[in-house]
């Protein structure tokens, strides 16, 4: 597994996104069979090669949305009420959706990577990339807009591409 170098990812996403949104696009509208068997290899492959903690560009770049589950749990974890918890760290977007005031995310520690609420972590960042949520076409529009943020994302998209001539229209 490398560690992922945001600097040349940065550059990759800025040559290559549109055409990849484009492809995903593609994909949607005209699935190739074993699409999801071919996506579940895909992710095995991703995983063996991408290294989360050498890049938690999600973390710094995105933020995720917390449920009110989310909120219970992790104000409960940190021994404050669900309105403090609210109230110190989040705000209402105009989908009236949880998020975090700031980025990078309060909860990652800068200098490891890694989230000091982990175990008690938004369910958003639990699934995130979503690399495996079916139907890959529902997820569609979290992968086109992951593709700038999560290498991970990325890969995969570069991994199906490479795979497409292999694989037949349904």
């Amino acid at each position: 597994m490398q560690p992922v170098n945001l600097r040349a990812f940065h550059a990759k996403v800025k040559k290559h996104a549109k055409g990849m949104r484009a492809f995903l696009t593609r994909v949607v509208n005209k699935p190739p069979r074993k699409l999801e068997a071919t996506l579940a290899v895909i992710d095995q492959e991703v995983w063996q090669e991408v290294d989360c903690l050498s890049c938690a560009n999600c973390c710094k770049k995105m933020t995720p949305t917390f449920t009110d589950k989310d909120v219970v749990r992790i104000s409960k974890h940190l021994g404050m009420t669900k309105a403090a918890f609210q109230e110190k760290w989040l705000y209402l977007d105009r989908s009236d959706d949880w998020i975090n005031r700031r980025q990078p995310c309060q909860f990652l520690d800068g200098k490891t990577n890694m989230c000091s609420i982990y175990e008690v972590r938004p369910s958003d960042c639990a699934s995130f990339p979503h690399l495996t949520r079916k139907p890959f076409t529902d997820y569609l529009p979290w992968h086109r807009q992951n593709i700038q943020y999560c290498p991970a994302t990325y890969r995969m998209v570069e991994k199906l591409r490479e795979r497409l001539a292999t694989l037949q229209p349904r």
